[in-house]
């Protein structure tokens, strides 16, 4: 008896459901990509139409702070449109844009808003791809001091580097420098791409990374901040903490776990028990390494991660993370053991930062413990002129106001104060009180250790933070302090 078969109506109506559920479901694909992930298609460096557009368009300039041009187009003979850009101090954050090798720095991050592949709100972002042509191409407004930055370069010099100044109150970028610069210019130009390109990928020493963003260092006594934020925001120390073992480890130094620790920095200091103030401005290792126990693992995790350890800074260049430890340790924070934490608060272990972190660092500090999102773009000027401001935005609470104030004294005497200057020579701006601390990395075998200092000015108001890693330049008073200071009073300078 052969099976009794469904009547066409009901075969019908099963086929229309299932041709109904595969076109809903290509629907509601097209509608998500089209839609919802339309924005973020549209403006993705890797867009075909911004491609296209890269090769053919002109694109919109960059501009500084004060309406200078970092980056402009012109064409060949035949047509063709390349940058331009004003010199080598500006070719890491500003970046290039090249028709053979693709585009960097702000060049990549904002190329649909520069070739006009997209519009200045979501809607248009969205139907970009369906008008007609039209010039829809923007200039980007940055934060950005050329006079600062040209500075800086300088500055730092045949130095390897980085250099972060930013403003506290609203992330504001004046300053990325990284050396050794490169020629923007030559890598644009479709008459010399080739063989400048293949020129810097060959150069050991890396010009065509920003050190800035994605450079990792040791930190030395830099992190010492870190870890007061974490002991004071944890409630685990206060600014009177002080440990009776400190003044005999000066001299014999301190024994954790079989492992001793040293500094003999500070012999003027004697046999007296240090607490916040005195140890940050005579930086004392042995205080913070004792701090940095007491402080535990788990909390100075936690508040490393407050400031932007583990994880991107959200910025408008791409970022490396900081971190702490390589984990997988049994303690919390995964750290293998206390030798690595005691070592760790000082800024030695295995941790790693960048400078824009450290630059965050200060700033949070500056800024009465909020932090802000570092920004370099702060607006976009259509064809007519209008702009579209890019406001700053908070990235969290980071400390109390009132720890914070402690850490601020700290900081001030560190540059201020009579034994602080041993440390932090040069960072003064006179007539202004400069905030700050100094940093020697050590690395381990020969040659010199890097040379770190973070701060800030005016240290009961600030305007300005910065963080400047010079590698290999010896001690933090030696060679970053007195680029830091140099910066900080050009910047005071023109303000006034």
């Amino acid at each position: 008896m052969t099976p009794r078969e469904r009547p066409l109506a009901g075969r019908m109506i099963g086929l229309a459901i299932v041709l109904a559920l595969a076109f809903g479901g290509l629907a509601a694909g097209a509608g998500y990509w089209q839609v919802v992930r339309a924005d973020e298609l549209v403006m993705a460096p890797t867009d075909a139409a911004n491609l296209a557009a890269a090769r053919n368009m002109l694109r919109g300039r960059i501009l500084d702070r004060d309406g200078r041009v970092l980056a402009s187009s012109r064409r060949t003979e035949d047509g063709t449109p390349y940058r331009v850009y004003a010199g080598d101090a500006v070719s890491h954050p500003v970046g290039y844009a090249s028709a053979r090798y693709g585009a960097a720095g702000l060049e990549r991050a904002f190329a649909a808003e520069l070739t006009g592949a997209t519009g200045s709100d979501p809607l248009s972002r969205a139907l970009a791809k369906f008008l007609p042509p039209a010039d829809r191409r923007l200039d980007l407004r940055t934060s950005l001091s050329l006079a600062l930055q040209r500075r800086a370069v300088n500055l730092l010099g045949s130095d390897r580097g980085a250099v972060v100044m930013l403003d506290p109150r609203s992330g504001e970028v004046l300053v990325m420098a990284a050396t050794p610069t490169f020629d923007a210019g030559a890598v644009a130009d479709p008459a010399t791409a080739r063989s400048a390109f293949e020129a810097l990928q060959d150069d050991g020493a890396a010009p065509l990374l920003n050190r800035a963003t994605l450079g990792r260092y040791v930190p030395g006594s830099v992190f010492k901040i870190v870890t007061a934020i974490a002991g004071l925001g944890s409630g685990s120390v206060t600014p009177a903490t002080t440990y009776p073992e400190q003044p005999p480890a000066e001299a014999d130094g301190l024994l954790v776990s079989g492992f001793r620790i040293r500094d003999g920095h500070h012999p003027w200091t004697g046999d007296r028990e240090l607490a916040l103030v005195e140890a940050t401005e005579n930086s004392c290792n042995i205080w913070y390494a004792l701090a940095g126990l007491e402080t535990g693992g788990a909390n100075l995790d936690a508040y490393a991660r407050r400031l932007g350890f583990y994880e991107r800074i959200p910025f408008d260049l791409p970022t490396a993370s900081s971190q702490l430890t390589n984990g997988g340790g049994p303690l919390p924070g995964g750290f293998a053991d206390d030798v690595e934490l005691a070592n760790a608060a000082y800024g030695q272990g295995e941790v790693l930062v960048t400078p824009l972190q450290m630059a965050l660092v200060a700033a949070t500090i500056a800024n009465g413990g909020e932090l802000m999102r570092p920004h370099l773009v702060t607006a976009f000027v259509d064809r007519e002129g209008r702009e579209t401001a890019v406001g700053p935005s908070s990235l969290g609470r980071v400390l109390d106001a009132r720890s914070t104030a402690a850490i601020v004294e700290a900081m001030t005497e560190a540059v201020e104060g009579r034994n602080g200057r041993r440390f932090t020579s040069g960072a003064k701006v006179p007539s202004v009180p400069t905030a700050g601390k100094s940093g020697t990395a050590q690395l381990g075998g020969s040659g010199e250790p890097h040379s770190w200092f973070i701060g800030f000015a005016p240290a009961d108001d600030p305007e300005i933070a910065i963080a400047v890693i010079v590698e290999r330049g010896g001690r933090g008073g030696e060679r970053a302090s007195p680029l830091a200071g140099d910066l900080m009073r050009a910047y005071f300078a023109a303000e006034r």
